[in-house]
């Protein structure tokens, strides 16, 4: 069944969440023995018959024509990060069991742009957001990644189960569900990854909200933002965050983020690096940013 079954898993997920007046149907008299819609709801709404809808939902091995996933995903209402996400299962259905992904290598060119984004905070992000460099600013402002063990340098990890990113963001419930989403899209793309299930099962195992989450077959992903922040130092700050592809390298993005000029952030931001100017903490990332030359996962430049 593989991923197969995900994909009806997803299908009876995004079926659960929504009520008859979600879709525009007559209110029923008594209550409902399945939370959500019927699947004979879904199957008219997508204008499919109700058995075809319902081996879609068990995930058995059929074809379903784009007509139909468009039809379906209409009847769900998805949005574009879940429509893309089903699709994703789709394609990648029923993928056998891989090795490790491959050592991700950095280009020393993106190294130097670490550096020369030298004023506000940027982090390079591979598969499952494994943290693969930082600059000083979002040492400053994050954590000292570096320093942490080599399996532990992923910032979906560092977000929901560390401490100091709950007291960090004010909103991190928010941010929190937003990086579960992002990594079950992730896996949607890249069934099977071993690490990926070993990341998966850890949050799951530590993590009450992550259980949540994950059930719910959430999907994020968003390429640009803002978030609220409370750093012990400086205090309150907003910025931007933009994540950059990188055609030359696909499973990695440039995150960067920035405070509108002459404001409180942007202040607060600059006293942040007048702060850590010269620490040790700083010149401990040193300029190759090497996260990770103890450990396969992390390219020796990281």
């Amino acid at each position: 069944m593989g991923q197969s079954a995900e994909f009806g898993r997803f299908l009876k997920a995004m079926r659960a969440r929504m009520s008859p007046e979600d879709a525009g149907l007559p209110e029923t008299s008594g209550a409902r023995r399945v939370p959500g819609l019927r699947r004979e709801e879904i199957a008219r709404l997508a204008d499919v018959s109700t058995d075809y809808y319902t081996r879609l939902e068990q995930g058995r091995h059929i074809h379903p024509s784009r007509a139909v996933l468009e039809s379906v995903a209409r009847a769900l209402r998805l949005d574009p990060s879940e429509h893309t996400h089903m699709m994703d299962l789709l394609e990648h259905c029923a993928e056998s069991a891989k090795a490790p992904s491959a050592t991700p290598r950095v280009r020393p060119a993106l190294r130097q742009l670490l550096d020369a984004v030298g004023e506000v905070p940027a982090l390079l992000l591979g598969r499952r957001s494994d943290i693969l460099g930082a600059n000083r600013m979002a040492v400053l402002l994050f954590a000292d990644f570096a320093a942490m063990p080599p399996a532990e340098r992923n910032l979906t990890r560092w977000l929901i189960l560390d401490p100091r990113a709950r007291e960090l963001f004010r909103d991190w419930k928010t941010v929190a569900a937003e990086a579960a989403g992002s990594l079950r899209a992730d896996t949607g793309r890249h069934p099977d990854d071993p690490q990926a299930n070993q990341l998966v099962g850890e949050l799951a195992v530590n993590s009450e909200h992550f259980r949540q989450w994950w059930a719910g077959h959430r999907v994020a992903a968003r390429s640009a933002g803002t978030v609220r922040l409370h750093h012990p130092t400086v205090g309150d700050m907003e910025l931007n965050f933009e994540n950059l592809s990188l055609p030359e390298d696909p499973d990695q993005v440039l995150r960067v983020y920035s405070a509108k000029a002459g404001s409180p952030s942007d202040d607060a931001l600059k006293l942040l690096g007048s702060f850590g100017a010269g620490t040790a903490t700083a010149e401990g990332l040193s300029a190759r940013h090497a996260l990770g030359e103890d450990q396969p996962r992390f390219s020796e430049g990281a």
